[in-house]
């Protein structure tokens, strides 16, 4: 009977009653429509005094405490609390949102203010640092950030007049900001002898430098620059809460309630008090009450603005001052429990801990009547006539009012503890009174409230009460969960459940019973709903609960988890909820928000006229998303997207890992580390083709580029396919599983994203297989969805993370536009719309989303579609708003804006794959069928069946089943691409012919792999249950293929070629024809999968099958009889090889045992190690052994090795691992941790490598990634000089000679445990004496202008002798001026001297100085604004920028505050500061470069990673940053002809860098190429005229360096930095 869909009634939000004056100050304010504008709980209110009606503005999901006003009076930036707060920037005129700035503050945000263009908005955190952001609001991104202050914040202003310039007050502190490049540069306030250090409460700028401040005793402060000028004494009787400036002058309104108004020099003009207003407040405030306190004011023209601490605003007009008018009111601080409604009347009463009891009127918005009482009020009831108003304290009393004239009827005190609940008996003879002692008392309401009867069942307190409609029964519910039922009135228990089946209640407000088991979530505490109230007439029912949440149901809901509509507004707990007495409304009250808020109910005939109301209508309802449940009236899911949906991609190790790990394991090995270890081979492979689409799991990842190449993507690979000379190019730029290709709308660039804990997105270039740019640092688990916009500039991701996170890119830059958690359900994709860019969606699990971007952040909204389906694929349509969609159920839907149209049946079963044409639609389902349609979807004008009839003759392979399910589906050329999950892709031709291009294994892994003895085939065997045959030759096709009834994992041709062993997963193996694949003979002797299986050498007489429960059988082929099993092995069997005379067996096992056999008898064999080299194996595929030792990587316990493979001149030993790598080791391995050649194709495990006949090929399979690599071996001689992919090995080689003293010195320096560094300690005040006057414009550029002489032009001083020194003043301490400095940094920085203008100066530095040294004249000038030693200097060479320098300095932490590491980009001769920019280097510069164009900077520093960063120095902001090195670098340089490729050089590295949009990419430098050469330690770094040729200085005598180039020897005339000068 019950309905689990939510009710199709909703609720609008029509009035708030209250406003937030506790904790807040500043939030009111006029916007230019004459509206008000504040908030209250979680909601932005802006309410119209003339019409007296409000909007609402409902972005936020907690408390919102501050407010800022653009300066155009039309855009509000509200602030909210929570763990991770966000600001909306919202239209007060459309209530909608313009911006979402989120991702930096936490806590909360204190304070808001915007500049005087209204370009930029400063925040002010809650966090432990106050800490500052400056936004650019509209981007949504951070300009600056800095640690604020150690204590709170009070108030932030920009100054109107300077330039970005700011001041900030608070506990004890004022501060003048000035913002430069990205870093806040803070000085504080000097109070000095005119004021008193204290807390400072608001702020206001006025020119010339001048800012005005009240402080907490009720004094203005006037600061010039950042000293106290004077101060306006006793302003106001105590704390100045609030001062706003206006054209006229200055307001501000105190904690004594009155409002002073000053004119522009601060002269007062008028002080208006508002506690003498005649509007009966003070009697309104109980004795005890601590007076009106006002916390906003707001002076536009003649209207004053005021907000009160209790939730007052009062609206003053200038020339009637005595008369304020009161506009709104709300509860006081404290919390607000009790609700009732009346009866008969659209009346609401509350009573909250503020201890006054309220009435309000539904119909006029108002509060008509209030009371106040003794004690706080926590329950309250209308008698059933609306005569009596019943109030439960929090003392144990009750108290009886008559609602006319609120006099009192009677005050009743039998308990002790807090009344909880109050209720009237439908008949109103009795008054049932629930408290906290377990107890319900009866009282009769004739018998003047005398206590008739008493009900004690209960063990703990009294929740909720409900009578029947008779009067003659009581429900109750307690804290313990219970529900009790009694007679009334004498309180007698019911047990006797058989006697309540009959009984109808009144009303129901209890939280248990069957009738409302589905309010409760799946998982929650019997506490979390604190009230419900149900609507019996329309039957749905109301609940409030903890989280703020009012929630709309229907009635009766009997089972767990039923759907509901939910509305946000309440930020913390609602403590009550009740319809009105006609059920046209329902109101909620708020538990701290202490605010009431008045609900309109639109039941369901309205709700469909309703669709088409004004925005600001819907929003209220956008926010109304159906329940968190699973819906249990949901069509089963298909089976294939069930499977997707489990899918997790998680990794038990990332190779993002891998570093840390090797660093974890780096001790143990240091020992071994100094033995010689085995080079690298000489030989290389590379990528040469790959069997395998990934279909299975992915959608519309298939696509034609602009040269008509095929992209698409398998394991960690990008492939382009040139269909007519069938060749493959790859691109190999990432390192794990790519789940999602995207295309521009060029054809030419190509999106991939990938798995990875910080995964990654790489936009890539179809002909070069260049990175055009990689996207990070959003993402985690992985990337599952992505989409250009239609002008390419622009790219959306969705990630795999809990929430699907979306993010909007310009994907040139590599930056972030927005990001919003998308859903909690999977997203299967995710669309930007053509036509406005702005817009996007995404569909996937149970949902279709809306979405718009709002600055830093996204709004999305939930298309309306009754029941909720999945979706699998969506495009946009032919105009703005058309978007269609394809069903799990094979339906499409066709939606305009978010309304759904109509569907449309197009397949059986899910639609996976959809294309939109200029004139149509393609789609692609599971039933396999392709389908054409007309551009509305009317009709169908074609389908074609993927079918093998069809199949043209120049296909490359075979087609597993009829009907694949089709994956994706691309249009071009004349023809329809298509990709099934059976990893096929199929080139249809509109005429009808099908031709295969691609094809590899399904589903499953593949772990079965063998190469043919004598011919380039290969055999490959895999989970999916089928056993294919691949011709290895140019023609790069699948010959055959054959299922089988399991799946298996090992497979073997006969010596002559003529027979194929495969071994299944249940125990048993065939032998099969190789030719015809048929049946030969089979065998199931065993239980456990079967691992490995061979044919012994020569004639092949024997097969050794080994299996999962650690035997190996040994048969003859010839008989077909078992004639041997070999026991003894502890664990499941892993690798199997004969010696060349088919006598004895090498077995590996799972607990790396290493094991032999005699055949065919098999017994085991003992032999010492020594001899095992010398026996002659016929294969080795084996992983253990002395000749094997150096394989094993540092990291062994997670990356085992799996699979190897020894090449037939048993010159090359090929291996696979856990982690996808395959590496190349020089055969034989011994040594721990030989040097290696490594590639990175597939990206999970290796299961298996193998060596053609001939060594020309090596073939490769991967585990989950199902396909099959084909890789061309580049023996020893061939290679000419060319970047290969591999890495060298893990551990770096010791085996070089010592360092330099010197350059060990350096190393070890850390510059910032110097004693000079205790005075960077923040000092709290300035003592009188010490307080400097601000150094002049001369002192501040350096004074050598024209090198004048440093001496004051006034008259000398007299030289009398001061004798008497007691009456008069002292004289002013003059100011010191830098003439000469001694000395140049020289013992541990390099590259630091420079000339400057044709050489007629040098630029160099010393201590915190940087010094421009004029040659002929020999005069200094100096730069002074660090404030700790300079480490590095450049020069910018580019002639756009000239004399321009950048110096790094010495820091301490990186947090951004002032003593941080910062680098001072500045002008030579004006010594003007440019930019600066902190950074997060802990420790140190120590390294700068300016790019070619002058306009990056590449910074590098002494933290513990060496982390490097690239800058826009300009605007001061990061474009990329990584971890360089783990040891120290000394240099890193931009090429000169390059903004994107750099150079570092330290300690035993150098690595080549590529700036890729906002990523760096880095390789090593490889020494492979010359003989015998190691690496050094390099200390410098030249560019060479040929491409690609760097000279690096390196350590030691007859240095080699990459390339061979060979450098002079280091004298010993140590040069630390030299510059060429060129003439003329």
């Amino acid at each position: 009977m019950a309905d689990r869909t939510a009710p199709n009634c909703h609720l609008r939000l029509e009035w708030v009653y209250g406003y937030r004056g506790h904790q807040c100050r500043n939030n009111l304010y006029y916007t230019a429509a004459k509206e008000i504008v504040y908030f209250v709980a979680g909601v932005g209110v802006v309410y119209n005094t003339r019409e007296h009606k409000q909007k609402f503005y409902l972005g936020h999901n907690d408390d919102i405490i501050s407010l800022a006003l653009h300066p155009e009076r039309v855009l509000v930036a509200t602030g909210q609390v929570g763990k991770e707060p966000y600001i909306c920037v919202w239209d007060s005129y459309t209530v909608q949102t313009v911006s979402i700035l989120k991702d930096v503050h936490t806590h909360g945000i204190a304070c808001l203010a915007f500049d005087l263009e209204g370009q930029c908005l400063v925040s002010v955190g809650l966090d432990s640092k106050n800490t500052i952001c400056v936004w650019d609001w509209r981007r949504g991104k951070v300009l600056a950030a800095a640690p604020g202050h150690t204590d709170r914040i009070f108030d932030i202003s920009w100054d109107l007049y300077q330039p970005n310039k700011l001041v900030s007050c608070g506990v004890k502190h004022i501060k003048f900001w000035s913002l430069c490049g990205n870093a806040l540069t803070p000085k504080r306030g000097v109070f000095g002898k005119t004021g008193d250090l204290q807390t400072i409460l608001c702020l206001a700028c006025a020119k010339d430098e001048v800012t005005y401040s009240g402080a907490l005793n009720g004094d203005i402060y006037l600061w010039k620059g950042i000293n106290l000028m004077r101060t306006i004494q006793g302003a106001h009787g105590s704390g100045i809460f609030s001062m706003n400036a206006c054209e006229e002058g200055f307001a501000t309104g105190g904690r004594d309630g009155s409002v002073r108004l000053w004119d522009l020099n601060f002269k007062p003009i008028t002080v208006i008090d508002l506690r003498e207003t005649d509007q009966g407040y003070k009697v309104a405030r109980g004795e005890n009450s601590r007076g009106l306190s006002v916390r906003s004011v707001c002076w536009r023209g003649d209207h004053i603005l005021v907000g009160t601490q209790d939730s007052e605003i009062f609206e003053v007009v200038v020339h009637d001052r005595n008369k304020p008018f009161l506009i709104m009111q709300g509860h006081c601080e404290g919390e607000l429990w009790a609700l009732a409604v009346h009866p008969t009347k659209p009346l609401a009463m509350t009573g909250s801990d503020d201890r006054s009891v309220r009435i309000w009127s539904l119909i006029d918005h108002a509060l008509i009547a209030r009371c106040n009482m003794e004690e706080p009020i926590r329950c309250a009831a209308v008698s059933t006539d609306g005569i009596h108003l019943a109030l439960g304290m929090k003392d144990g009393s009750f108290t009886v009012l008559r609602v006319r004239d609120m006099t009192e009827v009677v005050h009743v005190k039998d308990r002790k503890e807090a009344i909880h609940e109050l209720k009237y008996s439908p008949d109103g003879a009795h008054l049932a009174v629930g408290s906290n002692e377990n107890t319900v008392d009866i009282y009769g309401v004739v018998q003047r409230y005398k206590k008739v009867g008493e009900c004690i069942g209960s063990n703990s307190f009294i929740t909720h009460m409900d009578w029947s409609t008779d009067s003659k029964y009581l429900q109750t519910n307690d804290g313990s969960g219970r529900r009790l039922f009694y007679r009334m009135p004498s309180g007698k228990e019911v047990t006797n459940r058989e006697e309540l089946k009959l009984v109808q209640w009144a009303s129901w407000t209890c939280v248990l019973g069957p009738e409302v088991n589905g309010i409760w979530p799946k998982y929650s505490d019997i506490n979390d709903i604190n009230s419900v109230d149900a609507n019996f007439n329309n039957q749905v029912l109301v609940t409030a609960d903890d989280y703020g949440l009012v929630k709309l149901m229907r009635y009766p809901c009997i089972r767990k988890g039923a759907k509901f509509k939910k509305y946000l507004g309440h930020s913390a707990h609602i403590t009550n909820v009740r319809w009105s007495h006609d059920y046209q409304w329902v109101i909620t009250i708020g538990g701290a928000d202490h605010s009431v808020f008045q609900w309109k109910f639109i039941p369901e005939r309205k709700s469909k006229e309703a669709l088409h109301i004004a925005p600001q209508e819907t929003l209220a309802d956008s926010n109304s998303e159906e329940s968190d449940s699973d819906q249990s009236d949901v069509p089963e899911m298909d089976s294939e997207i069930e499977q997707e949906t489990q899918l997790t991609y998680r990794r038990q190790v990332y190779k993002e890992d891998l570093p840390q790990l090797k660093e974890q394991c780096k001790e143990k090995h240091r020992a071994t580390a100094m033995k010689k270890r085995e080079r690298a081979p000489g030989n290389g492979i590379k990528l040469h083709f790959i069997h395998g689409y990934r279909g299975y799991d992915c959608r519309s990842n298939l696509f034609y580029t602009q040269t008509g190449e095929i992209v698409y993507h398998v394991a960690a690979v990008g492939v382009v396919y040139n269909r007519q000379q069938n060749t493959q190019r790859f691109y190999m730029g990432h390192d794990d599983d790519i789940l999602c290709l995207a295309i521009h709308p060029l054809k030419d660039y190509v999106a991939t994203g990938q798995v990875g804990r910080d995964s990654s997105v790489h936009v890539w270039d179809t002909e070069t297989l260049k990175p055009m740019s990689v996207l990070k640092g959003f993402h985690q688990l992985g990337v599952c969805a992505l989409d250009f916009s239609a002008d390419g500039k622009r790219l959306a991701s969705v990630g795999l993370d809990d929430n699907h996170t979306i993010v909007l890119w310009d994907w040139r830059k590599g930056e972030k536009l927005s990001a919003m958690r998308g859903s909690k359900d999977k997203i299967f994709v995710v669309k930007i719309n053509p036509y406005l860019p702005d817009k996007l969606i995404t569909a996937g699990v149970k949902h279709m989303k809306f979405w718009h971007k709002a600055g830093g952040g996204l709004i999305g909204r939930k298309g309306n579609m009754g029941k909720t389906e999945t979706m699998m694929c969506a495009v946009y349509g032919w105009s703005e708003e058309m978007v269609f969609s394809g069903t799990c159920t094979g339906d499409i839907c066709i939606w305009r804006d978010m309304f759904l149209m109509k569907t449309v049946k197009a397949h059986d079963g899910p639609v996976f794959s959809m294309h939109a044409l200029e004139k149509g639609f393609v789609t692609g389902g599971k039933d396999g069928i392709v389908a054409l349609w007309d551009d509305t979807f009317e009709r169908c004008l074609k389908t074609y069946a993927i079918k093998r009839a069809v199949l043209a003759p120049g296909s490359k392979g075979l087609l597993l089943e009829d009907n694949p399910s089709i994956r994706a589906i691309s249009l071009g050329h004349g023809h329809i691409l298509v990709g099934t999950k059976n990893g096929e892709i199929l080139e249809v031709d509109k005429s009808g012919p099908i031709t295969l291009l691609v094809q590899g294994h399904m589903e499953g892994e593949v772990w079965g792999l063998a190469t043919h003895p004598h011919l380039p085939l290969c055999a490959t065997v895999s989970d999916d249950k089928t056993l294919r045959i691949w011709d290895l030759s140019p023609s790069h096709c699948m010959l055959a293929v054959r299922k089988l009834r399991k799946g298996g994992r090992c497979c073997c041709f006969s010596p002559d070629g003529k027979a194929l062993a495969v071994g299944l997963n249940d125990g048993s193996f065939l032998i099969v024809n190789a030719d015809t694949l048929e049946d030969l003979v089979s065998f199931h002797h065993r239980k456990d999968i079967i691992s490995d299986i061979r044919f012994s050498p020569g004639a092949g007489k024997y097969l050794a099958v080994a299996s999962g429960d650690s035997f190996v059988d040994i048969y003859n082929v010839m008989s077909s009889k078992r004639v041997g099993v070999c026991k003894g092995c502890l664990s499941y069997i892993t690798h199997l090889d004969w010696d060349k005379r088919g006598k004895l067996l090498q077995v590996n096992t799972a607990a790396k045992e290493q094991f032999f056999f005699e055949a065919p008898r098999g017994k085991r064999q003992t032999i010492p190690a020594s001899e095992v080299e010398k026996i002659d194996w016929s294969t080795w595929t084996c992983v253990l052994g002395p000749s094997l030792e150096g394989v094993w990587p540092v990291i062994s316990e997670v990356a085992e090795v799996t699979a190897a493979c020894l090449s037939n001149d048993r010159r090359v030993l090929a291996t696979g691992d856990d982690l996808g790598y395959i590496k190349l080791f020089r055969y034989p391995v011994k040594g721990k941790y030989a040097k290696f050649k490594r590639y990175v194709a597939h990206s999970t495990h290796v299961t298996n490598v193998r060596w053609t006949h001939d060594d020309s090929l090596l073939v490769t399979v991967g585990g989950g990634d199902t396909c099959l690599m084909i890789w061309a071996h580049e023996p020893e001689g061939l290679r000419e000089f060319k970047l290969c992919d591999s890495e060298e090995s893990d551990i770096e080689s010791e085996d070089d000679g010592g360092y330099d003293s010197d350059v060990t010195r350096e190393n070890e320096i850390n510059y910032t445990i110097k004693a000079l560094s205790t005075n960077m300690r923040p000092m709290t005040g300035v003592k009188p004496h010490l307080q400097m006057k601000e150094p002049s414009i001369d002192e501040r550029q350096g004074v050598v202008r024209g090198s004048r002489p440093p001496v004051s032009r006034a008259l000398p001083q007299p030289e009398k002798l001061q004798t008497n020194n007691v009456g008069k003043k002292k004289r002013p301490i003059e100011d010191l001026v830098l003439e000469l400095v001694f000395g140049y940094r020289g013992n541990d920085c390099r590259n630091n001297v420079h000339y400057l203008n044709e050489g007629a100066d040098i630029i160099y530095h010393t201590a915190s100085v940087g010094i421009v040294l004029n040659l002929t004249t020999s005069c200094q000038s100096f730069y002074v604004e660090h404030s700790d030693d300079i480490l590095c200097l450049t020069i910018n060479q580019h002639p756009k920028f000239p004399n321009v320098v950048a110096t790094g300095q010495v820091g301490d932490t990186g947090d951004m505050s002032a003593t941080s590491p910062s680098i001072h980009v500045w002008d030579a001769m004006t010594k003007q500061t440019l930019s600066v920019l902190r950074c997060f280097h802990s420790g140190g510069v120590c390294s700068i470069s300016f790019s070619a164009t002058g306009r990056l900077l590449l910074s590098v520093g002494l933290d513990p990673e060496h982390t490097v960063i690239i800058w826009k120095w300009q605007e001061g902001a990061k474009v990329a940053s990584r971890v360089g090195h783990t040891q120290r670098i000394f240099v890193a340089e931009f090429r000169p002809d390059s903004d994107t490729h750099f150079v570092s050089v330290g300690i035993k590295h150098v690595r080549f860098w590529t700036l890729a949009g906002r990523a760096l990419l880095s390789k090593k430098g490889v020494l492979s190429s010359i003989e015998d050469a190691r690496m050094q330690t390099m200390l410098s770094v030249a560019f060479g005229a040929i491409k690609g040729r760097r000279c690096s200085e390196a350590l030691g005598p007859g240095a080699e360096t990459l390339q061979g180039l060979s450098v002079r020897n280091r004298t010993d005339h140590r040069l630390r930095s030299f510059c060429l000068q060129r003439k003329g």
